[in-house]
């Protein structure tokens, strides 16, 4: 099965989808950018961890930096958060004022106040920031479409992965079974999944007759630079579409290991017993010139496995 694309989302569902915006490491490259990933929820984007040039890639996919409201970020290595403060400053001069939303690791504020004390600036919006344990799993966000999580990591420093969950729907009413005179405080209990009944107590109109269920809930995983922990499995489990890093191949198991990293294969045993839909890998080493092995590798064990590709809107 391939990854769909997001160019025609369920017609009943709000848009869930993410864009790989970088899928390199820590050395910059020509051909990959350094990690940064973003989702779209209803109207509202959602930044995950944002490597220099991150605004760039805003630009090049056409995405508004503007309607960002939420960004989240895994650990302060540079590769992960070296263009945030740059695009602050953007959305500043670009005359942003509604309030945004920051998540990630302590100690990223001190950063930001010394960036934007020593440049003599000031944002003319709010800028909300909230640490994240890196030891525990927390809810961290509660939007009307989704829950966002984090998901502890083992890594150099403290990392933090994210895992978003799309809110249960409501059941679809099935308008061509419906009554034309049904009253409409009828069709909202129904929409609800209260059954309507009669003074007498009997079912009137039962929900299972003029509704559908809503499409199960959606999900998606993000587990930024970690080395291989089975301690994530159960969190993982059964999501549709998991992100893991993939730095090393299987031949260069210790070196991932010594600094924290994962290998292909690691990530797909993680996902395998997990039971995930699909498989994400990125975060690929500059030392490796092709892509293809990282494939072949994750896909021995786990067949649903795909490459992280720049550019590239999934529909979750």
């Amino acid at each position: 099965m391939s990854i769909a694309k997001s160019d025609h989302p369920h017609p009943k569902r709000s848009p869930f989808t993410l864009t790989i915006l970088g899928a390199g490491s820590s050395t910059p490259t020509l051909r990959l950018h350094q990690t940064a990933q973003l989702v779209t929820i209803g109207n509202d984007y959602v930044l995950i961890d944002c490597g220099e040039g991150t605004q760039f890639r805003l630009i090049e996919q056409r995405i508004r930096p503007g309607r960002l409201r939420y960004i989240f970020i895994s650990h302060l290595h540079g590769d992960h958060y070296f263009g945030l403060a740059p695009l602050l400053s953007t959305l500043n001069m670009a005359g942003r004022t509604e309030d945004l939303y920051l998540f990630g690791p302590r100690g990223l504020d001190e950063v930001l106040t010394t960036i934007f004390r020593v440049s003599n600036s000031r944002l003319g919006y709010k800028l909300h920031f909230q640490a994240v344990d890196p030891d525990k799993t927390v809810f961290l966000l509660d939007h009307p479409l989704m829950s966002v999580q984090s998901i502890p990591l083992e890594h150099r420093v403290d990392c933090t992965g994210y895992l978003f969950r799309e809110k249960p729907g409501k059941p679809h009413l099935l308008r061509d079974k419906l009554p034309a005179d049904i009253p409409v405080a009828y069709l909202k209990q129904l929409k609800e999944g209260e059954d309507i009944l009669d003074a007498d107590g009997s079912v009137r109109y039962a929900v299972a007759d003029y509704t559908e269920p809503a499409p199960p809930p959606r999900s998606y995983a993000y587990c930024s630079d970690t080395r291989y922990s089975d301690a994530i499995i159960p969190q993982l489990q059964s999501v549709d579409v998991l992100y893991h890093e993939a730095t090393f191949l299987e031949d260069n198991q210790a070196r991932a290991a010594e600094v924290f990293h994962s290998t292909a294969r690691q990530a797909a045993t993680i996902a395998e017993k997990a039971g995930v839909g699909q498989l994400l890998i990125g975060h690929f080493s500059s030392r490796y010139k092709e892509f293809e092995p990282f494939l072949s590798e994750a896909r021995a064990v786990f067949p649903e496995t795909y490459l992280a590709t720049e550019g590239q809107t999934i529909d979750i």
